[in-house]
């Protein structure tokens, strides 16, 4: 049981890094920083744009429009984390 407490510990944190990973991609994009137009950058953006998107659209419709801001990725973050609490906080009495 220990062992998969740890996987669902180390997917959880992979996908937070994740997710901070796809906004610091986003914003040098939009500032013009890293060309977008570049293969490895865009197979990298669209990666993280397929995998973090269906978590952050629902958040997106649930938040309101603060004027081109973007904090979907940091209310899922703090989800996240506090799932990974709830986690550890519910099997460390079982184990």
């Amino acid at each position: 049981m220990y062992s998969l407490l740890i996987l669902v510990d180390s997917v959880i944190q992979i996908f937070i890094w994740m997710l901070i990973v796809s906004a610091v991609l986003s914003w040098l994009t939009a500032f013009g920083v890293v060309n977008r137009y570049n293969r490895v950058v865009s197979v990298i953006g669209d990666t993280l744009y397929r995998l973090t998107d269906p978590v952050l659209r629902p958040i997106r419709g649930i938040l309101p429009n603060l004027g081109g801001v973007d904090v979907s990725p940091i209310v899922a973050i703090l989800l996240l984390t506090f799932l990974r609490n709830l986690v550890f906080e519910f099997f460390s009495g079982r184990l």
